[in-house]
């Protein structure tokens, strides 16, 4: 890969936002949608193996109440496919000329595969929810890079990278110096190799908050704490203080005695 690849590599991943409102701007011109249905998607980033980051989506169109409210009978799943088919071949950005390369015209890849999620079919919800815990716990490691910021000082030959990783990380700091692409922070996501966003988004309407999940929880062991009789019953809005310490002793335990033998190389 010569330089010209890299350095496109790195500003289309760096820049896969511009693409996304590219596309929000041309369903601008279907607001009136609104009053009929409303779209919801969930989305997860997932790095491959060369560095380029795939963006796996649940679509799914509602009333326009939203998730507890049915769409209308002319939205099915084949004019969702063809909706998506269409976005993904007409969006673009356009990248201004930077340093010595030319402006670049990104639009999304060819790789567009759209299946249904049914509950008995090919693709169910719960393999949906099976890859996205696997995309959660899937780095940029993959690709063979740090799993930490590096400081621009370092000298990337002191780590134990591929030449690959290695190459794009060195243009994410070159690219870091322009003035003009300060806004993208390459220099601070060198090691994501230039994508900075979050591995899930989603629409506002798409399901239930991470607050409400906490809160839920919250609730949840509240609740055991007073059923098994650890916490006294009160009421919801009494605050509960323990202001009482016991010793519990000093020193290591047995086990963590041993424990610390073993990793200091001595005996006890």
């Amino acid at each position: 890969m010569n330089r010209v690849a890299v350095h496109a590599h790195v500003v289309r991943r760096a820049r896969p936002g511009e693409l996304r409102v590219a596309g929000a701007a041309r369903r601008g011109e279907l607001r009136e949608l609104r009053e009929h249905l409303t779209v919801s998607f969930t989305k997860v980033a997932e790095y491959q193996r060369r560095g380029v980051v795939h963006f796996h989506a649940v679509i799914r169109l509602d009333g326009p109440g939203g998730p507890t409210a049915a769409p209308p009978a002319w939205a099915t799943t084949d004019t969702l496919a063809n909706a998506v088919q269409h976005a993904a071949r007409v969006v673009s950005a356009l990248v201004p000329a930077i340093d010595d390369q030319p402006a670049r015209l990104f639009k999304w890849g060819q790789q567009l595969d759209i299946r249904p999620i049914t509950l008995d079919g090919d693709l169910t919800e719960q393999a949906v929810a099976g890859y996205i815990a696997k995309y959660a716990t899937k780095a940029a490691e993959c690709v063979g890079t740090l799993d930490r910021r590096i400081n621009p000082l370092e000298n990337l030959d002191a780590f134990d990278l591929r030449d690959h990783p290695r190459r794009l990380i060195a243009e994410c700091m070159r690219l870091g110096t322009i003035e003009d692409l300060a806004d993208l922070r390459l220099t601070q996501w060198a090691h994501m190799l230039g994508f900075r966003g979050h591995f899930s988004t989603r629409s506002r309407r798409y399901s239930t908050t991470l607050g409400a999940l906490r809160a839920a929880r919250e609730d949840h062991v509240r609740d055991q704490e007073f059923t098994t009789g650890r916490l006294p019953l009160f009421a919801e809005d009494t605050v509960f203080v323990i202001s009482e310490w016991t010793y519990a002793g000093k020193g290591h335990s047995a086990g963590d005695q041993l424990l610390a033998a073993a990793l200091a190389g001595g005996c006890l």
